[in-house]
């Protein structure tokens, strides 16, 4: 019975617009009793009873995420103007890259026509993540870039934006800015990481992906997006703390993501 499940959700997910499709792939819990999981109400403790020891690789590369955090987005400086230019060719390889003021920047999903004032407390990080989102998961990149899949809403969420606050709600989830993470999802990240030192950045997409789907089952609009980051917050932390999660691909809504 649970193959048969696994069977029809894989393909659901090849028929993005079916809306069966989004709400397995929003709401989906691998457990011991069914494949498929409801958003019931979710009582974990926020902190790990049990204490943490690092291995020398998961303190290294804990630390190089770290110092990753630290480095604010700054539009004076090359490589970050740079960098902006390489996600617009990433998002949109048959167009002139503009200006680093110009309205074409809110295509993108920019609140205005200088990115540089977008960034706040996402920092550079967050620059990163959509890059590497769109150079690994091109597919899903330019799925939601386009809001192409699904019915979507009037009023959208911004892309550029939207990818922002993941990178900052992804940060505080797995408190990163501690010096050794407690939080449940923090000590099992921890774990990932010691396996792959970019699973921040595949987290990220999952979290994207995620969050996508998350809006199209609620049918939410714009003045909803705090609280569908939430849900898809919510969501992640389930996921993070299954026994059988060893890294970011066992994720159950890693299946969602298109390369």
């Amino acid at each position: 019975m649970l193959q048969l499940c696994h069977d029809v959700f894989l393909r659901a997910l090849k028929n993005s617009d079916s809306p069966f499709a989004v709400l397995c792939a929003a709401n989906i819990i691998v457990s011991s009793g069914s494949l498929f999981g409801r958003l019931f109400p979710f009582s974990m403790d926020s902190q790990n009873s049990s204490p943490v020891y690092l291995s020398p690789l998961q303190e290294d590369r804990l630390n190089t995420l770290r110092s990753r955090l630290q480095i604010p987005f700054d539009g004076s400086r090359i490589e970050h103007q740079d960098a902006l230019r390489q996600l617009w060719r990433l998002a949109y390889p048959n167009r002139d890259i503009p200006p680093l003021q110009s309205e074409l920047w809110k295509e993108m999903g920019w609140q205005g026509t200088d990115p540089s004032t977008d960034f706040r407390g996402g920092g550079f990080i967050s620059l990163e993540n959509l890059i590497f989102f769109a150079r690994n998961y091109p597919g899903s990149f330019q799925a939601l870039l386009n809001k192409v899949q699904g019915q979507r809403a009037d009023w959208e969420y911004p892309f550029a934006v939207a990818g922002i606050n993941i990178s900052f709600v992804l940060i505080q989830m797995l408190d990163l800015q501690s010096s050794v993470p407690s939080s449940k999802s923090g000590v099992r990240f921890v774990e990932l990481l010691g396996r792959d030192e970019n699973a921040f950045d595949h987290l990220y997409c999952v979290a994207f992906r995620l969050l996508d789907a998350q809006w199209l089952v609620k049918r939410a609009s714009y003045m909803e997006f705090n609280e569908v980051l939430k849900s898809t917050r919510t969501q992640l932390e389930r996921e993070l703390v299954l026994e059988d999660v060893l890294e970011v691909k066992d994720l159950p809504s890693y299946t969602m993501l298109d390369k």
